[in-house]
């Protein structure tokens, strides 16, 4: 068999599985406040972001054609197969540690990072498309922080209309509320997340030379989806537990306010054709509802802990990413 079809066929696997354990790893994310509020039972959770997830990624392609092209140029990157291979790897690796320990840190930051540390591993720092590779860590930089803002607003719209109605009806109302919400917010999840799969498997087919354009296959579309939507019917407990419990006490209003800031920051951002990680912004919209709530309500410990990960992961699946493709080119 062809060795390019060979290791083409690697690639899409590991990006299937990427796509898979994004799945249970970041989309737990997405149900996360439905769940801990008790708007949705876990299993009708699972089955609600599984479907809305493979819909969302069926939906849009701009955020594909941005990992495909705007990091590195994969019609002329050296050993280009090796490089998408070791990213994805990195990125799987890191996204497994991360939920092993129950750790919501960020799959987009992962594979990000992973895709530059094997390009300058493979050719220098000049095979880095600097500015869409700026554009993309910006847009990661400033949708967590859109969030809190977004998220503190919301419920504080929120305290100041409903602070004389009766409290156990309001939850009861926003509860039911909360089911279409966190479907939204499944929905968005799958317009961004699924999306960066499809966008690895393409610039590996570019590479390979079955592709001459950035355009998403049908093919492609459809397999990532449902490998997505797969992964997210396995569940992601650890993480609900940590985004869905331990940054705040939620409820139903907490929790419409911050489905409501999550879908509409991750929605913007796949207009836009930008990655952003849906991990970032669901837990800031949660940081930004508890602080407008109340600020020592807010477990700060545990969001410390977390934007602490989210910092070291660019750097550190990088790094993990250079050395694998070392490895894999001194092998092979």
């Amino acid at each position: 068999m062809d060795t390019l079809l060979i290791l083409t066929i690697l690639i899409v696997f590991f990006a299937l599985a990427f796509d898979f354990i994004n799945g249970f790893h970041d989309t737990a994310n997405s149900i996360a406040t439905a769940v801990s509020t008790k708007a949705l039972k876990p299993r009708h959770a699972i089955i609600l972001a599984a479907g809305m997830n493979f819909v969302g990624a069926m939906t849009f392609t701009g955020v594909a054609k941005t990992i495909t092209k705007d990091i590195v140029d994969p019609f002329t990157l050296p050993n280009g197969s090796y490089v998408i291979l070791a990213a994805l790897i990195a990125a799987i690796a890191w996204n497994l540690i991360t939920w092993y320990y129950g750790i919501p840190s960020s799959s987009s930051h992962a594979l990000i990072g992973s895709i530059a540390g094997a390009a300058i591993a493979a050719a220098g720092f000049g095979s880095i498309k600097w500015e869409g590779f700026l554009k993309i860590v910006q847009a990661l930089i400033l949708s967590p922080l859109l969030a809190f803002a977004v998220g503190f607003i919301i419920y504080s719209i929120f305290k100041v209309v409903f602070k004389n109605n009766n409290l156990a009806k309001t939850n009861k109302n926003f509860r039911i509320l909360q089911i279409a919400t966190a479907a939204l917010q499944s929905y968005t999840h799958g317009t961004n997340d699924a999306q960066k799969a499809m966008g690895i498997i393409t610039m590996a087919l570019i590479t390979n030379g079955y592709t001459t354009t950035t355009d998403i296959q049908l093919w492609v579309q459809v397999s990532c989806a449902l490998a997505m939507g797969l992964g997210t019917s396995v569940g992601g407990w650890k993480i609900i537990k940590t985004v869905g419990g331990k940054i705040m006490k939620l409820r139903p209003v907490n929790g419409v306010a911050a489905d409501l800031t999550g879908a509409s920051v991750i929605f913007g951002a796949t207009a836009m054709g930008v990655p952003v990680s849906t991990t970032h912004v669901i837990s800031s919209s949660i940081l930004g509802v508890g602080s407008a709530h109340r600020v020592k309500g807010v477990k700060w410990g545990t969001a410390q802990r977390m934007i602490i990960t989210w910092f070291i992961t660019l750097p550190i699946s990088a790094t993990i990413s250079g050395l694998i493709y070392l490895i894999i080119n001194f092998l092979f």
